[in-house]
């Protein structure tokens, strides 16, 4: 395709359009050190844009010149900023813009001038764009889960232009599909806490821990759902050490003696903030020694650090760590 596209291509310096046009070379000075070769297109394309750009020329003729010089090298940003200058001069059609952007994102997805010109036209567009732009990244997400420019301008539109109402379900849609999926997770916390029709926070909060403690028993090894878990409770420690649901599947977890890492620091983080546990947790953490070689502890917090620095050897210094400065005194 790219090979048929070249052998059409007419040089701008046959076109009669361009003939006005005396085209401006890079200038690298007097004595360059390394030259840069460049494909005679792409050469070409960008001597005349610098003598448009250079004659401020907001024309028709600029914007296909903008278009040609953006196919050649989407991450130019003066060739984006100018093209944005060109579309407010000509009050270009800009929904035929976004059909561009969507055409670069396809080969080059991460680029942060394409996204950064994508949020202008859709700010110009307004509301009009809300359900265009969040398919958009939708799709985009679809390819990459954990596509980070997706996921910002995703948020941005929500704040911006609206489209709260199925972000929920979109959440939970993406983590049916993979619950290791952190950056579904992330987004979930995002909208519990910034959507404007779901009362905030602490108005979700039961039905959310009730949900997250379900993927927690489905998956205890997943580390997000565990983060998330601790998120709903941010800045209330006493709700979060005084809800008996979180102490019960932290003990059903350990209990089963497997994946039970997150289990075990959660039942840390709970003690650190003041619950105290009952002899069921001391039996099952001890239950949880490597050997009967290993000493017993009768402090549950000092035996459960003294686990997963066994179990946890990635983070074994963390929790030698943890242990003195938490519980050195108990």
């Amino acid at each position: 395709m790219e090979s048929d596209e070249e052998e059409q291509r007419v040089p701008l310096r046959n076109r009669a359009e361009f003939s006005d046009v005396i085209p401006v070379e890079q200038d690298d000075g007097p004595n360059p050190v390394v030259a840069i070769w460049y494909k005679e297109e792409f050469r070409e394309t960008m001597d005349y844009f610098r003598a448009l750009y250079k004659a401020d020329e907001r024309s028709p003729r600029a914007l296909e010149l903008t278009s040609m010089a953006i196919e050649f090298n989407p991450g130019n940003y003066t060739v984006w900023h100018f093209r944005r200058s060109v579309l407010e001069g000509l009050r270009h059609d800009l929904h035929a813009e976004l059909a561009l952007t969507e055409r670069i994102a396809q080969t080059n997805s991460k680029n942060y001038q394409l996204w950064h010109h994508r949020r202008w036209v859709a700010e110009k567009l307004g509301t009009s764009a809300t359900t265009e732009e969040l398919r958009f990244t939708q799709r985009i997400l679809s390819m990459d889960s954990k596509h980070y420019h997706a996921w910002s301008h995703r948020q941005w539109v929500l704040q911006a232009l609206g489209g709260w109402e199925q972000e929920l379900d979109y959440c939970h849609q993406l983590l049916q599909e993979d619950i290791f999926n952190n950056s579904a997770w992330n987004q979930r916390y995002f909208v519990i806490t910034r959507s404007p029709f779901l009362g905030g926070l602490e108005a979700m909060r039961e039905s959310e821990v009730c949900y997250t403690l379900n993927a927690i028993v489905t998956c205890p090894e997943n580390e997000s759902s565990w983060r998330y878990l601790r998120g709903l409770y941010k800045d209330d420690n006493s709700s979060w050490v005084n809800n008996p649901q979180i102490s019960s599947v932290c003990l059903q977890i350990i209990n089963a003696k497997a994946n039970f890492v997150f289990a075990l620091s959660t039942l840390l983080d709970l003690i650190s903030h003041g619950f105290q546990p009952s002899q069921e947790f001391k039996d099952a953490v001890d239950a949880l020694r490597i050997s009967d070689s290993q000493p017993r502890d009768s402090d549950v917090a000092k035996a459960a650090c003294s686990v997963l620095e066994s179990v946890d050897s990635l983070r074994a210094n963390y929790w030698k760590w943890y242990n003195s400065k938490h519980f050195q005194n108990a």
